[in-house]
């Protein structure tokens, strides 16, 4: 039997499985107004199954400095994020250290990612194992 790793050591690629990327637009939490928001995200198909590819993918945002589940990480006040988001041609691709991911971004979506107030955009994590929820 694997046993998943911990955040804090090692994994592999292959760990993560599938990586998809969606996208929506809505209501910004913090300000009332409209916000682009991306998600990525794997079935759990990863070679050790899908609570060492929760584990590969938290210790992935860990490593990129993306605290998981501790909110909003803005890309201006962070020297050196190495997360990296380009909007081009009707596509949105997302990169970090250890995958890229790409999104075919709707109409409405490019328009919601420009801050109203002109801050850079944000980040956040939350790491979870394909199938589950968050507690309530």
């Amino acid at each position: 039997m694997t046993s998943p790793r911990t955040a804090i050591g090692p994994f592999t690629r292959a760990q993560l499985g599938t990586l998809s990327l969606i996208g929506w637009s809505g209501e910004h939490p913090d300000g009332g107004h409209d916000a682009a928001f991306l998600l990525v995200y794997s079935p759990g198909d990863g070679t050790d199954g899908p609570a060492a590819g929760e584990a590969a993918m938290r210790v992935a945002l860990e490593r990129c400095g993306l605290p998981v589940g501790a909110g909003l990480v803005r890309a201006a006040e962070t020297p050196g994020l190495p997360v990296t988001l380009l909007v081009q041609a009707g596509r949105a691709a997302l990169t970090l250290p250890h995958f890229t991911a790409q999104y075919r971004v709707q109409p409405q979506w490019p328009a919601a990612a420009r801050d109203p107030h002109g801050h850079s955009p944000s980040v956040s994590s939350d790491v979870r194992a394909a199938g589950t929820r968050r507690p309530t």
